[in-house]
């Protein structure tokens, strides 16, 4: 046993070093830089939490905190309910279903520079063409409002991980007792009954796993929302992760920044364990 023991931390000693160069050491650095004047080179002295009160007298930072929690919110609805609906239809007994499951999935392979590109060229000129067809304005300059560009971000994040959310819920689909749903039909449950009362329980771990998904995704995405609108009109659609990156980099304002990407760490940190911690709590209800 104490060989076994020996050879299992030999080959997990990689991992847990580079877990600890990549993930635990920057953690700690960057919390310790944003109490400093820190420039990116060199910090020459401690200014405490000068950088962290400048964060809420920040508007951009507050309107793009507001703008990502919004954003979030109905992609998060969005992409489940996607996700769900066709994780239902591919389930079922069909000529070309695992067809269809290789289409929807394909969107999440394309990366986000190249999808936020893709989409871009669609609203502005498909879109415009379109409206010029059948003489519809609101078509028009689709990502030139905070409206309408707030939409184009959520049409683009719903398109793309749909389809890795159908995947989870296929995985939990076909792992039920279907001999359940059979003995509810017998019985006379109708289909939403059979949905409610069977299927929703029986897959409740997926919504725990993928509403965490969705969540963290949706507050740390950045390329995407680069490439789609780069926060314009007037940083109207910046997002966090877009607002940190600017401040550090186009601002060098390095130590703001960093301060900033903690307060967002303990955000994200804060929000996806309540969301656990009730998706759980929910589980054993149902």
């Amino acid at each position: 046993m104490k060989r076994k023991n020996s050879w299992f931390y030999f080959f997990i000693a990689p991992i847990f070093i580079a877990l600890i160069m990549v993930i635990v050491v920057p953690l700690v650095l960057g919390i310790y830089y944003s109490f400093t004047n820190w420039n990116g080179i060199q910090s020459t002295k401690m200014v405490g939490f000068a950088n962290y009160a400048a964060i809420f007298h920040d508007k951009g930072f507050i309107d793009s905190l507001w703008f990502t929690v919004k954003f979030s919110i109905v992609s998060i609805v969005l992409t489940n309910l996607i996700g769900l609906s066709l994780a239902l239809i591919v389930t079922q007994k069909f000529k070309g279903n695992h067809f269809l499951r290789t289409v929807f999935f394909m969107p999440n392979l394309i990366g986000g520079l190249i999808l936020g590109f893709i989409w871009q060229f669609i609203f502005i000129k498909a879109f415009s063409s379109v409206g010029d067809l059948i003489g519809m304005a609101s078509l028009k300059d689709w990502l030139a409002t905070p409206d309408t560009g707030f939409w184009g971000l959520v049409i683009l994040m719903s398109w793309q991980y749909s389809g890795y959310i159908m995947v989870i819920y296929i995985a939990y689909l076909e792992g039920m007792d279907r001999e359940l749903l059979e003995a509810a039909e017998i019985d006379g449950a109708n289909i939403w009954q059979r949905f409610r009362h069977i299927i929703v329980p029986l897959i409740a771990p997926a919504f725990t796993v993928n509403l965490f998904l969705t969540l963290s995704n949706s507050f740390k995405m950045y390329d995407q929302n680069l490439s789609l609108t780069a926060g314009g009109p007037y940083n109207s659609t910046q997002m966090v992760a877009m607002n940190i990156f600017n401040t550090a980099f186009g601002q060098n304002q390095m130590a703001l920044g960093q301060a900033k990407a903690v307060v967002f760490f303990v955000v994200i940190a804060a929000v996806s364990l309540t969301q656990v911690y009730y998706s759980k709590k929910r589980e054993v209800e149902l």
